[in-house]
């Protein structure tokens, strides 16, 4: 690839005979499409077939005296609402398609903005054909009956044709022929119905003055710039269902004469305008299209739709194709479809569409950025360098501006009022590029051959008509028995590939029964297995239902054996504190009998009277021992016996915390009792929920907790502390007691009677013995000469029976 030169434009190369100096203007058009609703503003008025006006719709004030700008722009025609594509077609495209024959090139595009009516103005619709396929239809019938047999031309990656004879052309004619899948269409193949009322044109057009001494071939490729990268929409991809391939992206080169071209692009040899607008639709189902906010179908990338007319002259004689590939013109119309350039904020677009709305007005901008400096190139006489290389649609056809041929602008416009804004940055655009002049095609040199030798060496009469149907009646032979020595040979390749795929067709179906045997032998297993994947979750499942059993089983052993364990434990510990006290009072019986026998003994030793000494009486002993036995007076506990209830051993307190005041906490979720002996405080302040308030006037607090015993009967907690002041100003309680109300059914009772009834005392005391209860519940007391013991008598009044 060459390097680039410093400055652009490129002077054209002076050639011999030519005028240099002759430029014409780009030509620019205007088209105004019809309004949506009949009903609609519009800000777009056609004043001549010159002239059109802008009129600012409302709610636009552009002045600054607040009063409706109204702005006239000029093109070199202007084509308004009712006009057809007939009429625009002969304006603006025949005059392209007469110079593409005549060996000049040219280029047309259609400018505007998205929903503007671009691509109908160049494909056309159904009964309405567009600019493309009448400049097909126009250069068929111009040269249809001078075209080259197929294959004669040959295109190169180069940008250029070669020349074959007529052997190797027929050759490969028969070799596409023969192929399965043949890449170019005949041009005898039924016109695909879905394109065909807009290739059916009822005007018959013909170019003028075309050279009969001349051969021509018609070539054509399509191609599309997407996000600046140029795709070739006639690229056959083999089609991969497992991974496809994403296309390729083409690149720009320079041929040795310095003409742009895409490498590697797909060229086809088309016969007729039904092959080429076949070619033309295929491709046109590739081309990027999607839903935007102002256009269902909007197009988002430029395509450009090229046509290469190659002509090459007869032989002196006028019968065959001169062999000089020097004597070969090609010709080249591009017709140009680009996208909209449109504002993200009134199409919404997001994402991918986003993306290819920045590349597309970025292009398009680099498009008005060029016109701009050729424009001040040629009125200021500077030598500013065009960015062409800025956008790949700029770069590609940066010959046509450089004088390669004459260049055709079409602006589409919408006269609804939405688009004003939009629409007066097209106009502004168009009226810079209209002020641009292209240098003038030169005219291609003559061969130098004799005029009108391809009829003038033709035989006339009978015989010269005999001869030539001879000649083509050999030719047919010669051309029908190579086909059938292809078509054998094809044959015989068929019949090898026939029988190959027999032997593979068993092959598999031996395969397919062995794997069939191995696909029911698996089943059989996979039943097998599955059998015994359910035997094994039944198991599994009457397992786990016997361990739950299990477990809640030795739960209710564990709970059981607790009850009784702490049903044991509180039997041990008042059976030990009942032998303690027993064995208490028995070592403080023997301590008082010693003490009254040292006492005698002291009496003997110190009185010498020999009288015997009286016994104390009994009266007396009591009072003695009641005041050696005594304990102090009992501080009234937090229980108030019932009147009707038996006497009971009462608990002793702190003498200093009688004056205290209590919080008495009771949540509400305890139950009342029905017992005989019912929790009472005296002054206490009573709440369900604890607060700081109560805890602030009072010293003690007493939490009355109830929760189910063992043997299934209510036990009742009553928790005692201290409250203390903390350092915050708040309160603590500091838990020091524990006492234990517990309720117990008559059949579960621990009760137990005396088996005998003692005799009664001398001194009338009771002699029947009480439940265990009862007598740990009273006091006692110790007398000298008692039949319990020494010093001991029971003072407790009889359990009165039930009736």
């Amino acid at each position: 690839m060459k390097s680039a030169r410093a400055k652009t434009p490129r002077k054209p190369t002076v050639k011999k005979g030519s005028q240099t100096n002759l430029k014409d203007p780009v030509g620019v058009y205007c088209r105004v499409r019809p309004l949506g609703f009949p009903d609609q503003e519009c800000c777009i008025e056609v004043i001549n077939n010159t002239t059109v006006q802008l009129h600012t719709p409302e709610g636009y004030r552009l002045n600054r005296n607040g009063d409706y700008k109204e702005t006239q722009y000029s093109f070199k025609q202007v084509f308004g609402t009712h006009t057809t594509q007939k009429e625009l077609f002969d304006v603006v495209a025949n005059p392209l398609v007469n110079d593409l024959i005549h060996g000049k090139n040219g280029l047309l595009f259609t400018y505007g903005v998205t929903g503007s009516g671009k691509t109908h103005t160049m494909t056309g619709s159904p009964g309405e054909g567009g600019l493309l396929p009448r400049c097909l239809d126009m250069i068929f019938n111009s040269i249809g009956s001078f075209q080259a047999k197929r294959y004669v031309f040959k295109s190169n990656d180069r940008n250029s044709m070669d020349i074959q004879c007529e052997v190797d052309a027929l050759l490969e004619r028969q070799k596409r022929e023969a192929m399965p899948n043949p890449k170019t269409s005949s041009s005898k193949r039924q016109v695909d119905p879905e394109f065909a009322d807009m290739i059916t044109v009822q005007e018959f057009c013909k170019a003028e003055e075309v050279d009969e001494d001349s051969v021509y071939g018609v070539f054509v490729s399509y191609i599309e710039i997407y996000n600046n990268y140029i795709y070739d929409l006639l690229e056959e991809v083999p089609f991969d269902p497992i991974k496809p391939k994403p296309p390729q992206s083409k690149l720009l080169r320079e041929d040795k004469n310095h003409n742009m071209y895409v490498a590697g692009c797909t060229e086809v040899e088309v016969k007729s305008t039904e092959e080429a607008f076949e070619v033309f639709w295929r491709g046109q189902k590739k081309r990027r299209i999607a839903n935007t906010h102002l256009n269902r179908e909007s197009s988002r990338s430029h395509s450009v739709f090229n046509i290469k007319l190659v002509q090459a002259p007869l032989d002196a004689d006028g019968d065959n194709v001169l062999q000089e590939k020097e004597q070969i013109t090609i010709s080249q119309l591009s017709l140009v479809d680009l996208a909209g350039s449109e504002r993200t904020n009134r199409t919404r677009a997001e994402g991918n569409r986003l993306r290819e709305a920045g590349n597309i007005n970025q292009s398009l901008m680099t498009l008005r950025t060029c016109m701009d400096v050729l424009r001040e190139n040629q009125m200021y006489g500077t030598n500013k360098m065009v960015p062409y290389r800025d956008s790949k649609l700029t770069h590609l056809f940066k010959n046509y501006f450089d004088g390669e041929g004459k260049v055709r602008m079409i602006v589409c416009v919408n006269p609804k009022a939405e688009d004003y804004e939009e629409n007066l940055q097209v106009m502004r655009f168009a009226e810079v590029t209209q002020e641009v002049e292209v240098a003038r095609p030169v005219d291609k040199a003559i061969c130098g051959l004799t005029p009108g030798r391809r009829y003038r060496n033709q035989p006339r009469g009978p015989v010269g008509n005999a001869n030539a149907f001879k000649a083509l009646l050999q030719e047919f032979d010669n051309a029908v028995l190579s086909k059938e020595n292809h078509m054998q040979g094809k044959l015989n390749e068929k019949e090898k590939m026939i029988s190959g795929q027999k032997l593979e067709i068993e092959r598999l179906e031996k395969k397919n029964k062995t794997l069939e045997y191995k696909i029911e032998i698996l089943e059989k297993t996979t039943t097998i297995y599955e059998e015994d994947k359910r035997n094994l979750q039944q198991e599994l499942e009457t397992q786990n239902q016997k361990l739950q059993r299990q477990f809640s089983d030795k739960r209710r052993l564990e709970a059981r054996l607790q009850g009784m364990v702490t049903e044991t434990t509180m039997k041990w510990e008042k059976e030990c504190e009942r032998r303690v006290a027993a064995k208490q009072l028995e070592m403080q019986n023997k301590l008082w009998v010693k003490d009254e026998k040292l006492k005698q003994l002291k009496a003997i030793v110190t009185e010498p009277k020999t009288e015997k000494p009286e016994r104390p009486s009994r009266e007396r002993d009591r009072e003695k021992v009641t005041q050696r036995s005594v304990s102090p007076s009992p501080v009234p506990l937090l229980f108030q016996p019932d009147q009707n209830a038996p006497p009971i051993r009462l608990r002793h307190r702190r003498s200093r915390s009688a004056g205290d005041r209590w919080v008495d906490h009771k949540p509400a979720s305890n139950m009342q009792t029905e017992t005989v002996m019912q929790p009472h405080v005296p002054h206490a302040i009573t709440v369900s929920v604890a607060n700081e308030k109560a805890l602030a006037k009072c010293e003690k607090y007493m939490l009355t907790h109830q929760e189910l015993a063992s043997d299934g009967e209510i036990e009742t907690k009553l928790i005692k502390g201290d409250i203390y002041k903390t350092r915050g100003g708040g309160q603590s309680v500091q838990f020091t007691d524990i006492e234990t109300l517990k309720q117990e059914s008559p059949n579960g009772s621990r009760k137990r009677r005396s088996s005998t009834v003692a005799p009664a005392q001398p001194d009338g005391a009771e002699s029947e013995w009480t439940d265990v209860e009862t007598r740990c519940s009273v006091a006692v007391e110790m007398r000298a000469g008692s039949q319990l013991g020494p010093g001991y008598q029971h003072h407790a009044q009889p359990k009165r029976k039930k009736p």
